[in-house]
């Protein structure tokens, strides 16, 4: 299966939503996270990745989109390996998405003191994914967002080439049919991944890898 949809968004401005977009519009299934957390072997491609030996055809090959972390922090080399996708960015307003981001992701990836023994590959692959890689290792907020808005422009210069689009979720379904050229959906488009939901996500996921 070939990639289609590369999701660009950092974690954080509604990629979950967007995975079950994609995935209701037929790009199924979409590789999150949640496909990562609590499974060795993906762990471990990711691992590879960081460590300068990336598999993209093995990490996503039975998948039809990624969006979402460890997949965002990647999405120009993915772009390289899967030149016909399109690339999508879920974006969210830069302050509201950091005072998201450092209530939930990033004290989860910097706490080190925090990380269960059994779960050390996934916390190590995650920070340097998110912290080395997405953030050009800058943990402080004006860096952090400084690392924000360039992934966005980054996109957006994308988009006036006709190559990507850039779309908040609040916008519904309409833009995102119309660059993917599918028909819009009778019902809402998705909402969830509240930063509770987030939590419980986690812990499920390294409940499960332990």
């Amino acid at each position: 299966m070939a990639l289609k949809i590369i999701g660009a968004g950092f974690g954080r401005t509604g990629t979950y939503s967007l995975k079950l977009a994609l995935e209701r519009l037929g790009f199924e299934p979409c590789h999150h996270m949640a496909e990562v957390i609590g499974n060795p072997e993906q762990v471990a491609l990711w691992t590879e990745v960081v460590n300068g030996r990336p598999d993209f055809g093995a990490i996503f090959a039975e998948f039809g989109a990624a969006v979402d972390f460890p997949a965002a922090a990647y999405w120009r080399e993915i772009h390289e390996a899967f030149p016909e996708a399109k690339v999508v960015l879920s974006a969210r307003d830069p302050e509201r998405w950091y005072e998201s981001f450092s209530q939930t992701i990033l004290p989860v990836v910097t706490d080190r003191s925090a990380w269960p023994d059994h779960a050390k590959p996934w916390f190590e692959m995650v920070e340097a994914v998110v912290v080395g890689k997405a953030l050009g290792g800058r943990t402080d907020r004006d860096g952090i967002l400084a690392a924000y808005r360039e992934n966005v422009e980054a996109v957006r210069r994308l988009e006036k080439e006709g190559r990507a689009l850039s779309f908040a979720a609040s916008e519904g379904w309409a833009p995102l049919c119309g660059y993917l050229g599918a028909e819009v959906p009778a019902e809402p488009y998705p909402r969830t991944n509240a930063r509770e939901e987030f939590f419980s996500a986690l812990k499920a996921g390294l409940e499960a890898e332990a």
